[in-house]
């Protein structure tokens, strides 16, 4: 059916009277007026859906993918990645096709006299980046710049002779780079009730930072926790803008839906995050990697489906699942 056919049914509306002023630009205007003549063929029931503005790549995952996507256009031979470029299968299996191979360990370089390695957008440790540029390899650094920017701060920090506190999770590969900078003592807190086991001297002055992706409520209640008993902390919060926005905006949208959807990789913890929040103010939020895992049951009874992503999804996954949404459920 044709713009022009729903008009004439259906009355002349404006995308604001049909409830689709929230959409972002990942839907057409095609496809919502397709969406709206299904909506009133389903017995006139209508299920507005809403995708959150700030879903999908942020600046620092684009710029860490457009490098490998750029070597490859280039023909270089032997590329690789320390560590998955990003935490999202789906890029990382299409990188792999495309003859870009991960690495985890420097020494998976020996015998290797010709190649690049492109550094993961989390980083990696001192000592990992000092024998990266010793192997004699192109050595390409597409470390999230927010993620460097810590660095710089924990390296200058503890030359000052402050400790360093990191909030964020101690497995993480972002987190271990960040650790490896500290020249002294270096603590990792993971969360408010670690903060509350946290017993360290307390006449030492501590500098606080935090790993980009952190959920901002718990910085917030792991910071007063360790402030509140009566350790001399300086806080630096470096949890990125558009992790900020990104929480922010899923939690707004939560709380108004009937079910929620995040969108991300099973490894990532930003996606994870989402999933965290957005299942606080929603109960029936579902984590997915993909429209294959999309498997829910939509009753009369929902009005609003909100849809949000982790920085490490990429924009046509996150236009095939909220496509689908609108038009087969």
């Amino acid at each position: 059916m044709s713009a022009d056919a729903i008009v004439e049914l259906y009355g002349e509306k404006t995308h604001s009277q049909c409830g689709f002023s929230e959409f972002s630009e990942v839907g057409a205007a095609e496809d919502i007026f397709v969406t709206v003549a299904g909506l009133f063929e389903r017995n006139e029931v209508y299920m507005e859906v809403i995708v959150a503005e700030h879903a999908g790549f942020c600046f620092g995952v684009t710029k860490a993918v457009e490098t490998v996507y750029d070597q490859i256009q280039k023909e270089k031979k032997n590329i690789y990645t320390f560590g998955p470029i990003i935490h999202n299968e789906t890029v990382v299996g299409d990188l792999e096709k495309k003859g870009v191979k991960v690495i985890e360990n420097p020494a998976q370089l020996q015998g290797i006299s010709e190649g690049t390695v492109i550094i993961r957008s989390h980083g990696v440790t001192r000592q990992v980046h000092q024998e990266l540029e010793s192997s004699g390899l192109d050595i390409i650094d597409a470390t999230c710049p927010f993620v460097k920017r810590i660095h710089k701060i924990v390296d200058e920090e503890s030359a000052k002779g402050k400790s360093i506190i990191v909030v964020g999770s101690e497995t993480h590969p972002e987190v271990e780079g960040i650790v490896s900078y500290a020249n002294g003592p270096v603590f990792v807190v993971e969360s408010p009730e670690k903060a509350k086991l946290f017993n360290e001297n307390r006449e030492l002055e501590y500098t606080v930072v935090s790993q980009t992706t952190y959920n901002k409520k718990k910085f917030q209640e792991t910071i007063e926790i360790i402030n509140n008993n009566g350790y001399n902390i300086n806080i630096v919060n470096t949890i990125c803008n558009a992790t900020d926005e990104r929480q922010s905006e899923a939690e707004e949208i939560a709380s108004k839906a009937d079910v929620m959807i995040v969108i991300g990789g099973a490894h990532s913890s930003n996606s994870r995050k989402l999933y965290e929040i957005c299942s606080q103010r929603c109960a029936k939020t579902y984590f997915i990697q993909t429209l294959d895992d999309l498997k829910m049951d939509i009753d009369a009874s929902v009005n609003l489906v909100g849809i949000t992503a982790g920085a490490s999804t990429p924009k046509n996954i996150i236009e095939e699942v909220q496509k689908h949404v609108r038009t087969n459920i």
